[in-house]
Parts: structure tokens; C-alpha cells; sequence
């Protein structure tokens, strides 16, 4: 079975850290980028970061540069973000996906441009930041 699950959310005061985990399975890792989306409520689903598996290269929407890390164990087949310096406004559902990389053509879509190539979502996890 093709997914991805989430692990990790929760809730934390303003400024302290979490780290969310995404494992996948059913699909072979090293062909995607995986990649964060968030969604607040009454708020569009955004893209947070992403990083390809196949090169290693991250990317992050500038409203979380310098306080996420994304970071990837393709033994594992899981990726983290790695979340610092939390502010209210993180507040959101999670949710990690995996786009197919195509040689030659833009990674991480995304976060890149915005763009959404998705081909598996997984189901969420909630971050809480409490001022």
C-alpha cells in the first residue's frame, strides 16, 4: 500500500521546538521529493519545505527560513522537519506529500513554485502553538 504517515505534532508554547516525522512506504523513496504543507483553519493549504531525495536539495517558504529543517534518511524512508522558534501563527494541520521527480524538470514544485504535483498525501498531524 502506497502512503505516507505522519507522526509528531502537538501542542508547545511560543518559541519552543517540534520535530515531525513522515514515513513512506509502498512507493520507491529515492524517485520523489517529500515535502510539508500546512493548512490553518479558514486558511488555503500552503507548502512549508521540501527535499529531493534523489539530490539531497531543500527548499523552505521564506516564512520559515531559519526556524525549519527538513532533513531526509532514505534508509528509513522518512523525512523530518525540524521545527525551532514557533510562533502562534505555525499553528496549523501538517501534512506531508510526495511529489515524482522528473529529470530535468523542477523539484519540489511545492515550495518552488507553488505549483502542486502531488501524488500521495498523508493524513495530517496538528501542530499547536500556544502564545
Amino acid at each position: 500500500e502506497v502512503q505516507l504517515v505522519e507522526s509528531g505534532g502537538g501542542l508547545v508554547q511560543a518559541g519552543g521546538s517540534l520535530r515531525l516525522s513522515c514515513a513512506a512506504s509502498g512507493f520507491t523513496f529515492d524517485d520523489y521529493a517529500i515535502g510539508w504543507f500546512r493548512q490553518a483553519p479558514g486558511k488555503e493549504r500552503e507548502g512549508v519545505s521540501c527535499i529531493s531525495n534523489s539530490d539531497g536539495s531543500t527548499y523552505y517558504a521564506d516564512f520559515v527560513k531559519g526556524r525549519f529543517t527538513i532533513s531526509s534518511d532514505n534508509a528509513k524512508n522518512t523525512v523530518y522537519l525540524q521545527m525551532n522558534s514557533l510562533k502562534p501563527e505555525d499553528t496549523a494541520v501538517y501534512f506531508c506529500a510526495a511529489e515524482l521527480t522528473i529529470p530535468g524538470a523542477t523539484i519540489c514544485n511545492m515550495v518552488v513554485t507553488g505549483q502542486w504535483y502531488i501524488e500521495v498525501w498523508g493524513q495530517g498531524t496538528l501542530v499547536t502553538v500556544a502564545s
